[in-house]
C-alpha cells in the first residue's frame, strides 16, 4: 500500500484496492506518505553527515523511490545497509533488486520478535564492529500493537547498539487530524496489519535512553525541512510525527 501511495509499481491488486478505499476516506494520504518518505531521506542524510555508514532499516518494504543505500552512499560510498521486512514477497523483490550488491542485504524478520531479528548473522555483523549504526523505524511501529510492547522492542534495539548510534523514527499520531484517525484505523483493521495511532507524548517516550536531536519530535514536514518556507501553516495535517535520537 505504501508503494502504491508513492506512485510505485511494486504493489498488488489487493494493496491497490485497500489503498483506494483509504484515499476515498482520506484524500491527503498520498501526500502524507510522501512527507514520510521525505523525512526518511532527510534523516539518512543527517546521519550520513554525522558520520554514520551502517544502517538497519526495519520495516523497509521494497527499497524503491530513493532507497536508503543510495541516499547514504551519496555521502559515504562505503555505506552498508541491512533491510528488514516481515513480508516474504517484499523480501523476495528486494533481494532481486539488490542481488549484485553485497553491502545492501535484505532479511525476512519481524520487529515484534526483536531477539530473533538481532540474532540474524547479517544484523550481528552490522553491529559487531563497534561503529555507530543508524536504526530506521520509519512508519513501522504503528503496526505494532500495544500488547507487543513497542517500548520494549525499541529498548532491546537500543541496548544492542554501539555508542554514538542513532534512531530515526516516524509514527502515525492521534494528534493533528483526530477527525480522520478513526476512519484510517478502521481501514487497516480489515488488513493483516492493523494500525495503532499514538499520541505525540507516547511517541516521544519511545526515545528513552536517546538524546533527541533538535527539533525533537515534531510533525513530519517540520523535521529539518530542506526549505522551512515550504512547511506551510498546517504541518499537523500530515498527522505523522518524527524524530531522531542519538545514543550517548
Amino acid at each position: 500500500m505504501y508503494d502504491y501511495y508513492l506512485g510505485g509499481s511494486h504493489n498488488f491488486e489487493a494493496d491497490r484496492r485497500t489503498a483506494r478505499r483509504a484515499v476515498e476516506l482520506w484524500p491527503e494520504l498520498p501526500q502524507i506518505m510522501r512527507a514520510n518518505r521525505a523525512f526518511l531521506r532527510r534523516a539518512v542524510q543527517f546521519l550520513g553527515e554525522a558520520g554514520v555508514t551502517r544502517f538497519l532499516d526495519i520495516g523497509s518494504g521494497i527499497p524503491t523511490f530513493g532507497p536508503v543505500h543510495e541516499i547514504a552512499r551519496a555521502i559515504h560510498p562505503e555505506s552498508r545497509v541491512v533491510y528488514v521486512d516481515n513480508d516474504p514477497v517484499a523480501v523476495a523483490h528486494s533481494r532481486l533488486l539488490l542481488h549484485d550488491d553485497p553491502a545492501a542485504l535484505t532479511i525476512e524478520a519481524d520487529v515484534r520478535s526483536v531477539d530473533d531479528l538481532l540474532s540474524r548473522p547479517e544484523v550481528e555483523a552490522l553491529l559487531a564492529e563497534g561503529q555507530p549504526v543508524g536504526v530506521l523505524l520509519v512508519a513501522v511501529l504503528h503496526f505494532v500493537q500495544d500488547a507487543d510492547d513497542p517500548h520494549k522492542i525499541v529498548a532491546a534495539l537500543r541496548d544492542a547498539l554501539p555508542p554514538g548510534s542513532h534512531l530515526a523514527l516516524s509514527h502515525a499520531s492521534l494528534e493533528g487530524r483526530p477527525d480522520q484517525a478513526g476512519a484510517h484505523q478502521d481501514i487497516y483493521r480489515r488488513t493483516p496489519t492493523p494500525l495503532t495511532m499514538r499520541s505525540m507524548a507516547v511517541i516521544e517516550s519511545l526515545f528513552d535512553g536517546f538524546e533527541l536531536v533538535a527539533p525533537g519530535v515534531v510533525y513530519l514536514p517540520e523535521w529539518r525541512p530542506d526549505d522551512p518556507a515550504a512547511v506551510g501553516p498546517h504541518p499537523e495535517r500530515m498527522t505523522g510525527v518524527a524524530g531522531v535520537g542519538r545514543l550517548p
